[in-house]
């Protein structure tokens, strides 16, 4: 009973916090609610008996990948009211792809009808956990059987990563950078200058 009454608490709060990730006007706040989804997410991995997922959510996504999302959100000088002006023009592209990962979803918890083999399928490749820890079944599996797509995750990451980046990385009149190649173009002509200084004289 304590332990079902614990999973719907932590469950309202995700949905509650993943609602409010989308509804909040200020993008810090909606961060912030990120944040407190994950950890209440992290929650219902150890009620699950996934210890190793809930540390990596905790670790990874609160200590990293938030965090990382509240620097960009910080660091970008993005006027969001003028930003939100074109949102009926994006309205059916936007419906469109919800329709599609709508059908996704419905594909996903309805594949027990749609391929009643399919689930079957994929639990002979499940360790037995009376036999392996948690955090070496899941490696078994990362490494073994779905390796080509933990390698797409990852340049998934790094596409995401390069494109904060470049929303980061803005040109300000009046600052001074460093030019890599004139430093290197540089001769002993161009960087250095004699002068005779006089006995009790200056420059």
């Amino acid at each position: 009973m304590i332990q079902a009454l614990v999973f719907y608490v932590f469950a309202a709060i995700t949905v509650a916090s993943g609602v409010m990730v989308i509804s909040a006007r200020n993008p810090v706040h909606a961060v912030l609610f990120l944040i407190l989804a994950f950890f209440n997410a992290a929650g219902l991995f150890l009620l699950a008996g996934a210890e190793f997922l809930a540390m990596v959510l905790v670790v990874v996504y609160v200590g990293a990948v938030a965090v990382l999302f509240l620097f960009v959100v910080m660091m970008l000088d993005i006027n969001f009211i003028k930003l939100r002006e074109g949102f009926l023009q994006y309205l059916p592209i936007g419906g469109l792809v919800g329709l599609i990962l709508l059908a996704e979803l419905a594909l996903v918890f309805g594949s027990w009808s749609f391929a009643p083999h399919a689930a079957l399928s994929v639990a002979t490749h499940v360790p037995d956990l009376h036999v392996v820890t948690n955090t070496d079944a899941l490696g078994r599996l990362l490494f073994t059987h779905y390796f080509y797509l933990f390698q797409v995750a990852g340049l998934v990451l790094l596409v995401a990563m390069i494109g904060t980046i470049l929303l980061t990385l803005r040109s300000r009149p009046g600052v001074k950078k460093q030019n890599i190649a004139r430093q290197n173009a540089r001769t002993k002509e161009t960087s250095v200058e004699l002068r005779k200084v006089p006995t009790r004289g200056g420059i």
